[in-house]
């Protein structure tokens, strides 16, 4: 087993997990899945569920993943040896890839976007005629696989170079450009004629959409956003050094993470209103989005540097995420398993690889092929979204909460008493771990299925 690193700073650790969670479950999921649950009351309760859900959870992979200072499966056989808790290690890795199938195929989109802005596709082309580009896209059968392909690619590659030289290196540059990058295209977004119907349908809630189906849409959005319940930030926390502040790291990234979702909302909605575009898209609501910002900008060499500068920025958010999702399997791999990095990483890039490019054919040759009444990539989103991550969120804080000491938490999230601040809210975020976070989830759960 290779020896484990830890992460250069606190700085570092930051980005690291702020990296995995801000990608495109702020920039590319949030801006529909605000459009198909009728705005403003979304965003409430999707607040909500973060701050008294969310980071609950959080809290509970960092404090079991730093506790053991292993990835998932290895992590629960140290800190419950002799029982079968280790196995959740096991659903959770298989949730985690699950994500990746499906996740690089929106990743390839992101990448053919980068393409066609380099070569001024945005700039030739009467702005209301983009939304057929992306049309023409999914239904190639080759395009998409292609791109699909390198983006996995990317994500290997800097997964394989490992903790400090690959994954930290690249998101703490990466990150602040990002937030960089939307602030540009909020600007412009919202200058566009008809933008403020975009905003209003942000800030002024309509209380009557909401419906159960919108509640758990928005506590799955949340789950879905800060990469809960599939392992990622359990493996990250793990290798965060014995001194560093859990409460501020995961206070940090929950807040980075709402506060991006909430910049790509401003950035996306103005325009789709702007555009005479359905809020309620879907998944290709960007993809028609934002080439109608750059087609309206009027100059070519304006328009080609604004798309370039977007669509590298929804890549990099792509990738900083990716490489947290397949380090959840890689880790798994070379903890258990005995394998070096690389060979770990190329056998799970050949698995996820295949079962996306079947998500990828779903848009196009198999789109009549369905499971449940679900595409390939539907039924990839919503058994994670709905399901495997709220059930992987549910067994972590029944760990934490029931099965580990109370001290041992204490402990943990406290720094040995010697965080100040984590020790004056312990008993509230243990009360919200141990008994709060448990009912919401099996509600969640429960309203899935009946759903």
């Amino acid at each position: 087993m290779e020896q484990r690193e830890t992460f250069s700073s606190r700085f570092s650790a930051i980005m690291v997990m702020a990296g995995s969670a801000i990608g495109l479950g702020n920039i590319w999921r949030f801006p529909y899945m605000v459009g198909e649950n009728g705005g403003a009351a979304y965003i409430i309760i999707y607040l909500l569920a973060t701050l008294f859900l969310s980071v609950p959870i959080f809290l509970s992979e960092s404090i079991i993943g730093r506790r053991s200072q292993r990835g998932t499966f290895g992590a629960l056989q140290v800190l419950a040896p002799g029982t079968k808790w280790k196995y959740v290690g096991l659903l959770t890795v298989f949730s985690a890839l699950t994500v990746l199938c499906f996740y690089s195929v929106v990743g390839g989109w992101s990448i053919y976007y980068c393409l066609k802005s380099l070569t001024f596709s945005f700039s030739n082309v009467n702005a209301h005629q983009v939304p057929d580009m992306f049309g023409t896209l999914i239904a190639h059968p080759w395009i998409p696989l292609f791109c699909h392909t390198v983006f996995l690619l990317l994500t290997a590659m800097i997964v394989g170079f490992g903790v400090k030289k690959g994954i930290e290196r690249f998101s703490s540059i990466t990150l602040p450009l990002l937030f960089f990058l939307i602030l540009v295209i909020i600007i412009y977004s919202m200058s566009l004629p008809g933008a403020s119907k975009g905003v209003a349908y942000l800030v002024k809630p309509d209380f009557s959409k909401i419906t159960p189906s919108v509640v758990v849409a928005a506590m799955g959005q949340s789950f879905f956003s800060l990469s809960l319940g599939v392992g990622t930030i359990l493996t990250y926390s793990s290798h965060i050094g014995r001194r560093e502040k859990l409460l501020g790291a995961g206070v940090a990234t929950a807040l980075s993470d709402v506060l991006f979702a909430l910049l790509a909302g401003f950035a996306i909605m103005p325009a789709v209103f702007a555009a005479g575009i359905e809020p309620g898209a879907g998944p290709s609501l960007i993809f028609e989005t934002l080439p109608y910002i750059f087609a309206s900008m009027g100059s070519p060499v304006v328009s080609a540097i604004a798309a370039i500068l977007f669509f590298v920025a929804i890549l990099v958010a792509a990738l900083t995420s990716s490489i947290s999702i397949l380090e959840t399997g890689v880790s798994y791999l070379t903890e258990q398993k005995n394998m070096s990095r690389w060979p770990a990483v190329f056998v799970l890039f050949v698995l996820t690889w295949i079962v996306g490019c079947l998500c990828s054919l779903s848009f196009g040759p198999l789109k009549d092929f369905h499971l449940m009444g679900c595409t390939i990539f539907e039924f990839c989103d919503k058994l994670t979204a709905n399901f495997l991550m709220t059930l992987g969120g549910f067994l972590f804080t029944l760990f934490v909460g029931w099965k580990m000491s109370k001290s041992d938490v204490r402990d943990e999230l406290t720094l040995g008493g010697t965080d100040r601040t984590a020790v004056r809210l312990f008993g509230l975020l243990y009360f919200l771990i141990r008994y709060i976070a448990p009912l919401v989830i099996i509600t969640i759960f429960l309203t899935n299925l009946i759903l």
